[in-house]
């Protein structure tokens, strides 16, 4: 038996294991015994995580019963949204400062006792502005977020704090870490079922692991219901994508209530023969055994036909607005996006102050893409020259289990709250492809025939992997008086990836990694809901990817990265205001350069930093104004970054990463100017960037603007009339020296939703 084969299955025994603790959690008080909690309705300006203070308000059976009764009753007769009894009602769904996040702690904190720059973006919010994909969500609300979308990564590729691409900023779902399988990630994508968005700018690792110097983006699902709502929504735009979306949900028993969210997209594209199509599902079960045990299970699936533009090639360097609506893919092209998620969550009360949550899982994703991939224009002949014939297959599942239990108590007489836990995972990944990729044609960049997939390579597996990883993760909050407060947190990661080479036999090998991270911080707050803050942190980023390192890389470390983060953080006037300032800097080591002697040779010497202030601010002013800006200004470059360049080396130091704008704002205003009226209107602001490392491409700034208006004609019936683009900009997300992948342009949209 192999070392790979042992400890696969010691793996699969300490998974298992870890799902039999779990079940543990099923009390024997038995399902009789249930006396309900809180019936809420879907909030729509309340924050449902919980705080501390709802926690330690938990005291003997008898008081359950009787608080959960009277919040049902409540609730039952009210009819209306109220604030439940794990969080506070806000004044504007964008002003939530004092409401608990996950992404920066797993304690519960609210952002405001989080020595860390956290945002929560709540799906009323993301309804509101008409964002009907993460990307958009994100980049148009987040502080400093931009993106880098194509569908050579799945779509969903994001950038912060002078780092990109989902090596450096992770997405997760549900508090889950999405593994990269060669650069991609496909799931989630669609905003319909998202309860809200948290994201947590600087290095998580000490959170979620490897692959998160520059932050990371947490897509939380909506939950069951314990008050019967539906609702329904349809759209058409101008690009003639149409849009169906229905949310249903409530209790089937005073124990156990659902939640089914369904949306579908088809859409003509808005560019040539680019018709695409989606459809997303999420259903979910919470069970309440009794007062203290609490079962979710969800399942999800996405189904998607992507875009099959990869990018508007370059004229001479330059960008010709003439060639905007052309897609130079051949004309069978064709890309598919697969992937099912399953999730069993348990939450259990052991007793006042000892609480523990797990969390198993199974993911799996297949996608197919099949198209001509670079383009680039040859100015001796005046043709564009295709090249990238490229067919690959992505086969991959993820199966993994978490669990954390939380303590709280009093140390030398201090509040203390600690939290301890594990995660362990196993990933299959598969890729077949039709390397090395050979193929070629040239097209008339006007006027063109699109031509066929043709290759001389054939499609066979490349490579296989599995990865198996365990981690352990503790984190402590001590409050050492009633302002101050001392957070620290710790990770322990150890995955072993054993790749097979079913093309090169002697390629294959296993490989195991180690690294631990850490943070230390500290929040002040002089008086009610003001609150300065420090903190330390470091990450690791994960040199190409694990589950699909390649041999050549098998040899380097993991990148290093350590911040540190200083920052201010208020809410005022009762809620209506807020307002933070943060500034940071991080350090990145370890990068793959050229030895400057040996320019053939690889080495793991490079070093990136960045450092910068982001602000941003929130009013609910009177006559029906809300008014939401950020801006984010960096400094992020090279600081030893040597490159092979024409058989030698060039050290890119000071130079700034591609892709990597050095200012980003968000500016929303919305207004109330009527009864049953509202208007808004968002301004996002993206300073240029470099398309390579010698910083000899420039791609330019853009400002784009959003506008939309909404009519209540009853209570629960909202049309809605948005522009995106309203100046129809042409602007680039991405791309190099020869192809740029444009943004949508002036897009009209009619919606309309009904809650019944």
């Amino acid at each position: 038996m192999t070392s790979h084969t042992i400890f696969a299955a010691r793996h699969r025994r300490a998974l298992f294991n870890s799902v039999a603790l779990s079940c543990l959690a099923w009390s024997t008080d038995g399902w009789a015994q249930s006396g309900g909690s809180a019936q809420t309705l879907d909030p729509v300006v309340v924050q449902h995580t919980a705080t501390p203070a709802a926690h330690s308000a938990r005291r003997s059976p008898a008081a359950r019963s009787v608080r959960s009764h009277q919040q049902r009753s409540a609730a039952a007769s009210a009819n209306k949204p109220v604030a439940s009894s794990t969080g506070p009602a806000f004044a504007a769904p964008t002003l939530n400062l004092t409401g608990a996040s996950t992404a920066g702690s797993r304690l519960g904190l609210t952002r405001l006792q989080t020595p860390g720059s956290v945002e929560v973006i709540s799906a009323e919010t993301i309804s509101e502005r008409g964002q009907q994909n993460i990307i958009e969500a994100v980049t148009q609300n987040a502080t400093g977020f931009t993106a880098s979308p194509a569908p050579g990564n799945g779509g969903v590729s994001f950038n912060t704090r002078g780092f990109t691409g989902l090596g450096s900023v992770m997405t997760l779902y549900d508090g889950t870490q999405l593994y990269i399988g060669a650069g991609t990630v496909t799931f989630p994508f669609d905003t319909w079922s998202t309860e809200r968005i948290e994201v947590l700018r600087g290095p998580a690792s000490v959170m979620y692991g490897a692959g998160a110097v520059g932050g990371a983006i947490n897509v939380v699902s909506k939950l069951p219901l314990w008050v019967p709502r539906n609702q329904a929504e349809i759209s058409l735009d101008t690009n003639m994508t149409r849009r169906i979306a229905v949310d249903s949900g409530g209790p089937v028993s005073k124990d156990v209530a659902y939640r089914i969210t369904a949306s579908g997209n088809m859409s003509d594209g808005w560019v040539d023969r680019d018709d695409t199509s989606n459809v997303a599902l999420h259903a979910v079960v919470q069970v309440r055994q009794n007062e203290d045990v609490t079962w979710t299970l969800s399942t999800d699936y996405g189904d998607r036909k992507p875009s099959r533009y990869f990018g508007t090639p370059l004229i001479n360097g330059r960008l010709d607005e003439a060639l905007r609506f052309k897609n130079y893919n051949v004309s069978d092209s064709h890309i598919r996006y697969q992937d099912s998620w399953n999730q069993v969550k348990t939450e259990w009360q052991v007793a006042d102050g000892i609480s523990i949550q797990n969390s198993l899982y199974y993911l799996n994703s297949k996608r197919h893409w099949k198209d001509v991939e670079s383009y680039a224009y040859n100015p001796a002949t005046g043709l564009i020259n295709r090249s990238s014939y490229i067919e690959i297959f992505h086969d991959q599942q993820q199966v993994g289990n978490r669990m954390d239990a939380k303590f709280r108590g009093h140390v030398f007489g201090m509040a203390n709250e600690f939290l301890a836990g594990f995660d362990v995972n196993s990933i299959d990944f598969t890729h077949t492809n039709n390397s090395p990729y050979g193929g070629s044609s040239s097209v008339n960049p006007f006027n063109f025939v699109p031509g066929v997939f043709n290759s001389p390579n054939a499609t066979v597996p490349g490579y296989g992997s599995v990865t198996n990883q365990y981690a352990l993760f503790a984190e402590n909050r001590l409050s050492v008086t009633e302002q101050l407060s001392l957070i620290a947190g710790i990770r322990q990661d150890e995955p072993t990836i054993a790749r097979t080479d079913y093309v090169t036999p002697a390629n294959s090998f296993e490989k195991s990694f180690s690294s631990t991270t850490w943070r230390a911080g500290a929040v002040y707050t002089p008086v009610k809901d003001l609150a300065f803050y420090g903190q330390y942190s470091t990450a690791v980023d994960p040199v190409g990817g694990l589950i699909s390192l390649s041999s050549a890389n098998r040899n380097f470390d993991l990148a290093t990265g350590k911040q540190i983060e200083i920052g201010v953080k208020q809410s005022f006037w009762g809620g209506r205001g807020e307002w933070t300032l943060a500034g940071y800097e991080i350090v990145k080591n370890n990068l793959l350069a050229r030895d400057p002697n040996i320019p053939s040779l690889t080495v793991q010497v490079g070093q990136q930093s960045s450092r910068g202030v982001e602000a941003s601010v929130g009013f609910l002013l009177d006559h029906g104004w809300r008014i939401d800006a950020n801006t984010a200004l960096l400094r992020a470059k090279y600081d030893d970054f040597v490159q092979a360049v024409g058989g030698g080396t060039v050290n890119y130091a000071g130079n700034v990463p591609v892709n990597v704008p050095q200012t980003v704002s968000n500016i929303w205003a919305t207004w109330a100017f009527a009864p049953n009226w509202s208007a808004n209107a968002g301004v996002q602001i993206v300073g240029k960037t470099y398309a390579d490392n010698a910083n000899t491409v420039t791609r330019p700034a853009y400002n784009i603007v959003n506008a939309g208006v909404q009519w209540k004609p009853d209570l629960n019936t909202t049309v809605s009339f948005r522009i995106y683009n309203l100046f129809d900009e042409v602007y680039t997300t991405s791309g190099g020296t020869t192809q740029w992948m444009l943004g949508m342009p002036r897009t009209a949209q009619l919606a309309v939703n009904v809650k019944f």
